[in-house]
């Protein structure tokens, strides 16, 4: 057998599984349908077992493709790995990086990280992907997630790169019209515009303040999946909102908005997520290491 087209239609099997189809996967990798197709028969061969369910729309693991999967994902890792160890991984970072973010911090912060990072490993594929939803990072194949909030997955390694709160804000027009909250329990009285985000329990804003950590249940017209269309409808004078601390700051520094009950805030720092299995990879060691650097330097520290 030979090896190097086996570990190949493996990393092909791969993205097939995470685009979710042939059609998708071949976009992706700027090859034909027919030529993935072809592959994917070969690899069946070669196993001697069915791995793909195939539909028109979509495809679907079998049991004997879920094991052929969690095993190719471990060798893949593995010969990457080893590619780093054995070459001057520092300076000559090599293959793909998939990360994903949330949209804000993408647009507002990671894009232009990475921007300055590729300059320093040009050899280094990455692939950015902004998603304002929960990320199953094994599942849809990424490397990392700079995720800002809480990290509850206990399978998953977290690293802190930047510290960070969300804060609670409105524009100086809704204050003159609504007023101004004076206690945590007055926002149940209050317009507040909701975030559908990822760590978010929806209309719960828990804010740690003088008496600890307390809990006010909020609620509006308006709610939105997207941190900067929140943003801006508060700074249109629509409502409240709680948002970290990055994303605001310049607005409340401008007079767009202004911070309100400022005794409270509710702990959002910036880490770096990634599964286990690529806890000795340099790549993500690197990448990780410069964008807490990189974060500093915009003023979010790392304490």
């Amino acid at each position: 057998m030979n090896n190097r087209p086996l570990l190949e239609d493996l990393r092909l099997f791969c993205t097939v599984v995470r685009c979710g189809g042939f059609a998708a996967s071949a976009r992706e990798l700027g090859v034909s349908n027919a030529l993935v197709s072809k592959r994917i028969a070969v690899l069946e061969e070669t196993f001697r077992v069915k791995l793909l369910h195939r539909t028109t729309r979509k495809v679907s693991l079998t049991e004997q493709g879920g094991l052929v999967l969690r095993h190719a994902q471990r060798i893949i890792d593995e010969v990457d790995r080893l590619s780093e160890e054995v070459s001057d991984a520092r300076v000559d970072l090599r293959g793909q990086l998939r990360v994903c973010t949330s949209t804000g911090f993408g647009r507002n912060r990671l894009a232009a990280a990475i921007s300055e990072f590729v300059e320093r490993h040009p050899l280094l594929e990455i692939q950015l992907e902004l998603i304002d939803r929960p990320v199953d990072l094994v599942g849809e194949g990424f490397h990392l997630d700079i995720r800002v909030g809480a990290v509850n997955d206990p399978s998953l390694i977290a690293r802190k790169v930047a510290d960070n709160a969300r804060i609670i804000c409105a524009a100086p027009a809704y204050l003159a019209q609504w007023g101004t909250p004076t206690t945590l329990a007055d926002l149940a009285r209050h317009r507040c515009i909701e975030i559908r985000e990822r760590d978010r329990d929806f209309g719960l804003w828990r804010l740690s303040g003088p008496n600890g950590v307390e809990k006010v249940r909020v609620h509006g017209p308006l709610s939105a999946s997207n941190g900067e269309i929140v943003h801006q409808w508060a700074i249109d004078g629509h409502g409240i909102i709680l948002r970290s601390s990055w994303d605001v700051t310049r607005s409340v520094a401008e007079g767009r908005l202004v911070r309100i009950l400022a005794d409270y805030a509710q702990e959002a720092n910036v880490w770096a997520v990634y599964p286990a299995r690529l806890s000795s990879s340099a790549k993500v060691r690197v990448f990780v290491e410069f964008i807490a650097e990189w974060l500093e330097r915009q003023g979010l520290s790392r304490r």
